[in-house]
Formats: C-alpha cells, structure tokens, sequence
C-alpha cells in the first residue's frame, strides 16, 4: 500500500513551494530578463546553482544557514520558539532554494523572448511599467510561466537528498513521497516502493509532457521568417 501520508505531504509542499517562487521568482526572472547590468551573469550563475551542486551539499549549507546558532534559526526561535531544522518551515525554505531555478529560467527566457517593439510602444504611449508587465509582457509569456510553475511542482515532488538533510525522516512532518521509497526499499518492501515509483513517474511523465507542449505553443506564436 502506498504512502498516502507521504505524498499528501509532498504534493504540499510542492504547492507551497511553487506558490512562493512564482511570487519570488517573477520579479527576478523580470530583472534578469531586461536589467543592462553586466555583472548579472553572476547573478545567473547563483540561480542556476543549485542545478550543478549536489544536493547533500546544498542541503548541508542550507542546514548551518537556518540552524539554531546562526542569525536566521536564532530569529525564527526567538519569533515561534521552534526550529527551522527538521520542521515543515525549514523543508518548504530548503526546497524554494533548491527549486529556484526550474522556476526562474523558463520565465526569464519567456520574458526575454517578449518582443522588445511591444515593451516599447507600450513605455512610449505613456504606459508604466508595472501595467506594461501586466498587460504585455505576462500574457505573452504565459506558456513560459506555466512551465517553471509545472517543472517547479514536479521537481520538489521528487527531492530527496536536500529534503533527507534539513527534513530527516518525520512522518506527517518531514517524511516525503521520496523518503518514503527509500524506507520501503530499505526494508525490501519492493511491491510497496514499486507503487509508489511509478505514481511519481506518473507525475513527472505528465510535467515534462506539460512543459514540451507549452513551450511548443510558445513558440507557435513568433514568427519563423
């Protein structure tokens, strides 16, 4: 039987996770998109990180930044008298960094493909820029902001490594869809772990097929000549 628990926790997280980095994410996918900076590549380069450093890594760092004797786990105790550590919290702060750019790539490439005549017909009818990113830029590149929503779900979905090393194994707290295969291989549960993979592959089959076929329509839109 599958771990019907761990996945309701997951798929939570998952939306919590995809919530925040669309509110997060947007304006710095917008910054990178059109800032004229030339150092922003390093900017580029600390979003795509996570995508490189393993996760036992990130996890690590992670641990030592929200932990009790660092500034931030010290203010987040003094505030709620809990930890971030091994908490709900600590795994939704964890995975938001670890997802951060399967959210923020496919929309800064979304955002860049905006035809850049159409921004600036709308600054030059007077428009500002909060209502040209309204009425513009975002509505065009939809396709691109639906994608880094999807490929964000479905990859905090299947984390593992980040989410053993600042969740640990809780049930009903920490333990994910993801642990919970591994505790079921574990205990050479193989029928169990073998339900609960292919509902995960499932899920990342349907995001991936998702993602191909918005950046299809995406694409469909701009001319080819």
């Amino acid at each position: 039987m599958m771990d019907w628990r761990a996945i309701w926790l997951s798929a939570r997280l998952a939306a919590s996770t995809t919530a925040i980095l669309l509110v997060v994410g947007m304006p710095l996918a917008y910054w990178l998109a059109f800032s004229p900076r030339r150092w922003k590549f390093l900017a580029q380069a600390a979003v795509a990180l996570p995508l490189v450093l393993p996760p036992t890594v990130l996890g690590f760092y992670i641990l030592l930044a929200i932990g009790p004797r660092s500034p931030v786990g010290a203010l987040y105790a003094r505030l709620t008298g809990g930890m971030l550590p091994f908490s709900f919290q600590g795994l939704l702060l964890a995975s938001v960094l670890y997802s951060l750019p399967f959210t923020v790539q496919p929309i800064a490439a979304a955002f860049a493909a905006v035809d850049r005549k159409l921004v600036e017909a709308s600054w030059c009818l007077g428009v500002s820029r909060m209502a040209t990113f309204r009425r513009v830029i975002a509505p065009l590149a939809r396709p691109g902001i639906a994608t880094g929503a999807v490929l964000s779900f479905a990859h905090t979905m299947g984390e593992f490594g980040v989410v053993l090393m600042v969740g640990g194994n809780i049930p009903g707290v920490t333990r994910t869809v993801s642990i919970s295969i591994y505790d079921q291989a574990q205990a050479l549960n193989y029928a169990a772990a073998g339900r609960t993979s292919l509902f995960l592959l499932a899920i990342s089959f349907t995001a991936l097929a998702l993602t191909y076929a918005l950046q299809r329509r995406f694409w469909s839109l701009w001319p080819t000549s």
